[in-house]
Order: C-alpha cells, then structure tokens, then sequence
C-alpha cells in the first residue's frame, strides 16, 4: 500500500492518498493519529464511495521512517479490536468534549 499526505492550507484538513493492492486510488481524511497498546495507529475515512456513505473508517498501523509517513495494515484480530476500541473511546471523549463546552469542562476539573 501506497500513501501520499496532502495537508489543505484553507481548512486544514489533512488529506492521504491510498494506492490499494489493485492499483486503485481511494482518497480519504485523516480523522486522528493516536497510540494503542504502546503503538501508533491512523484512523481515515474516505471521501467517495460506498465506504465515505456510511461513515466506514479505516484502522492502519502508523508508522515514520526518515520523516516519511508509513501505513502498514492491522492483520491480527486482537489487534484490531484493541486498536478499534481505543479509537470507539477516543471518539466518545471527543464527543463529550464538544457536548460540554471548554469553560464548563474547566470547572470540572
């Protein structure tokens, strides 16, 4: 697999390119990098197809080697379900971040 990153100045979304083993391309969004069991993932959802339609997010290893951005895909099944529930928590903090503004979760703390 093949990933070009595209960082767009106006609204700083922050774009990858995947080559699949077919030599499609898909281009998708880099929703967040973050790390489970002391490795770091990506998690990206496509922007066309059937995929982009129902919300479908994509789970890679991540990876950089000399400043290059590397996606390696997740093939253990464990794996896979530690890495998907810790991105399920992350987006149920992110949730709750926006549910509770940052002045009222400053008085929480």
């Amino acid at each position: 697999m093949i990933m070009t990153m595209e960082n767009e100045e106006r609204d700083e979304e922050m774009t990858v390119t995947l080559t699949l083993d077919d030599n499609t391309e898909l281009e998708c969004v880099v929703l967040t990098i973050f790390e489970a069991g002391g490795r770091d993932y990506i998690a990206l959802l496509p922007t066309e197809g059937e995929d982009a339609d129902t919300g479908e997010v994509y789970l890679y290893r991540y990876s950089e080697t000399d400043g290059q951005p590397e996606l390696d895909n997740i093939e253990d099944d464990d794996e896979y379900e530690i890495v998907a529930d810790a991105f399920d928590e992350l987006l149920d903090d992110e949730e709750f971040d926006e549910l509770i503004g940052e002045d009222e979760l400053d008085e929480l703390e």
